[in-house]
C-alpha cells in the first residue's frame, strides 16, 4: 500500500534566494513522488527564525498536527536540513515519521542505483549520514537499519547501531569502492590508447541530459520526467559531422543544496567530468528557476576543482525550448547567435541538435594544425591513423594513392611526416 506523505518547505523571510519558494516546494513535491509516495498536502512555510530545537514555531507544528493525524500522514517530509534533536522532536509532536531532504534523496538514491559502484556509492552515502545522526540510539525509528532505505513499515526490529560498528563498514565500503575505482582507471587507460575526447553532459537533474544522450547515441538509457531518473554514468561513442569520434558521457543529476554526504560519496562517478575534454551543461531553458539551477551546477562544478573551466566559458546547452513562448523563443535564438557558448535545443524533437555537435567539434579542434598528406592506396595503416587522430577535410582518391587534408592536434603531427606534402 502506498504510504501517505506531506511535504513541507521552511524558507527564512530574511535571507534573500533566487528561487522562488513555490518552484522549490514543487522541486520538493517531484522528489517526493519519485519514490511513490501519496502526497496530500504540502505547503511552504515563512519561518522569522529556526527553532533549535524543532525547526518550526509552536503554533506551526500544532496546527500541521492536526493535518497530520486528519490525513493519516505516513511521513512528513522536511524540504531542510534537520538536526537529529529537531527530527526527534518532530517525530514526537506529529506521532509520525519526520526525514529531511538528505535523507529523502538518499532514499531515491537507494532506489534507483544499478551498477556495483552506484550500490557503493548510495551506502557509503547512507552511512556517513546515519553516522552523523547517532544521538543514543535509532529507537526513534521503526525499521531495521541494514540498507539504504528509511522508510520501512512499523513492525520492524530496530538493530541499535554503534560508531564504531558504522566506522567498520565505511572502512569496507571504501576499499570496495577503491577496487571500483582502479577498473574504471584501467578502463580509462583503454579508452586513452584510442584517445577519443570525452565530452561529459552535466546538468541539473530533470534538465533532459538522457534524453540528449539517447538522441545523440541512439541509445536507451532510462530517460523520464522524473527527478534523479538516471544515477550510473553511462558512455557511448558518437561519431560528430567531420568524422570524428568522441565518447559522450552521461552523469548524475545535480540539485540545490546537495548533500556533503552525497557530493564526497559520489565523487567517483564525477570523475569522468574531470577527465572530459568538454563539458556541457545541459540547461531546462523553460523551467522559472533556470538561472538558480545553473548556479546550483557550477557551484558543485567548483567544488570539483573546475573553476577555471567554468571562468572560461562552459558550453551550454539550453534544452526544452519547444516549452517557451514563441516570442520568448525567438529572443533566445536571437541572444544565441550573440553568444557562441550558449546553444538552444530541444533533445526531445532533435531541434538544434546538428549545431550543437558542430560547436562541439569547432572546441575540440580549436588549435589544432591543417596539413596535406599523400597515402599510399594500400596503406590501411595510413588511411586508418588519418581518421584516428585527426578530422579528414578533404579526401581525393587516385588510382595509386589518396590525398587528403586533416585537422591534427599539435602533439600528433609527426605521427604524419612520412605522409605530409606541401
Amino acid at each position: 500500500m502506498t504510504q501517505v506523505a506531506v511535504v513541507l518547505l521552511p524558507y527564512s523571510k530574511n535571507t534573500p534566494d533566487l528561487r522562488d519558494p513555490e518552484a522549490r516546494l514543487n522541486e520538493a513535491v517531484s522528489l517526493t513522488k519519485a519514490i511513490e509516495l501519496n502526497v496530500v498536502h504540502s505547503e511552504s512555510i515563512a519561518v522569522r527564525e529556526i527553532k533549535a530545537g524543532t525547526y518550526l514555531g509552536q503554533g506551526t507544528i500544532e496546527r500541521l498536527a492536526d493535518i497530520v493525524e486528519e490525513k493519516k500522514v505516513d511521513v512528513v517530509i522536511m524540504a531542510c536540513t534537520l538536526s537529529p534533536l529537531q527530527q526527534r522532536n518532530l517525530e514526537k509532536a506529529w506521532n509520525t515519521k519526520v526525514i529531511d531532504k538528505t535523507a529523502l534523496i538518499l532514499e531515491i538514491f537507494g532506489q534507483r542505483a544499478r551498477t556495483k559502484e552506484g550500490v557503493l556509492q548510495v551506502e557509503l552515502a547512507h552511512l556517513t549520514y546515519a553516522r552523523s545522526r547517532l544521538v543514543r540510539s535509532w529507537t526513534h525509528l521503526e525499521r531495521q537499519r541494514g540498507g539504504a532505505g528509511f522508510l520501512g513499515g512499523p513492525g520492524e526490529t530496530q538493530i541499535e547501531l554503534d560508531r564504531r560498528l558504522i566506522d567498520e563498514d565505511i572502512v569496507k565500503i571504501k576499499k570496495e569502492l577503491a577496487e571500483v575505482k582502479k577498473t574504471r582507471e584501467l578502463h580509462r587507460k583503454a579508452r586513452k590508447r584510442v584517445p577519443y575526447p570525452i565530452v561529459a553532459l552535466v546538468g541539473y537533474t530533470n534538465a533532459g541530459k538522457s534524453t540528449l544522450f539517447n538522441r545523440l547515441t541512439k541509445a536507451d538509457v532510462f530517460a523520464k520526467d522524473l527527478l534523479f531518473a538516471t544515477l550510473d554514468p553511462t558512455m557511448r561513442q558518437v561519431r560528430l559531422p567531420g568524422g570524428q569520434n568522441i565518447i559522450l558521457s552521461d552523469t548524475v543529476g545535480f540539485i540545490s543544496d546537495l548533500p556533503t554526504e552525497l557530493v564526497m560519496a559520489f565523487r567517483a562517478t564525477l570523475e569522468e567530468v574531470l577527465e572530459a575534454d568538454i563539458i556541457v551543461h545541459v540547461r531546462d531553458y523553460s523551467h522559472p528557476d533556470t538561472a538558480a539551477q545553473k548556479e546550483d551546477v557550477e557551484a558543485v562544478l567548483r567544488d570539483l576543482g573546475l573553476s577555471e573551466t567554468i571562468d572560461n566559458g562552459l558550453l551550454e546547452a539550453l534544452n526544452k525550448i519547444d516549452m517557451l513562448p514563441e516570442d520568448e523563443k525567438e529572443c533566445v535564438l536571437e541572444k544565441s547567435a550573440r553568444h557562441p557558448n550558449e546553444w538552444p535545443i530541444c533533445a526531445q524533437n532533435g531541434e538544434g541538435l546538428d549545431e550543437l555537435l558542430s560547436v562541439i567539434q569547432n572546441r575540440l579542434t580549436s588549435g589544432y594544425k591543417k596539413i596535406n598528406i599523400k597515402i599510399p592506396i594500400v596503406d590501411g595503416k595510413g588511411v586508418s591513423l588519418a581518421y584516428r587522430k585527426g578530422q579528414v577535410l578533404e579526401r581525393i582518391d587516385r588510382k595509386t594513392f589518396i590525398k587528403m587534408t586533416v585537422l591534427v592536434n599539435p602533439m600528433d603531427v609527426a605521427l604524419f611526416d612520412a605522409y605530409r606534402v606541401e
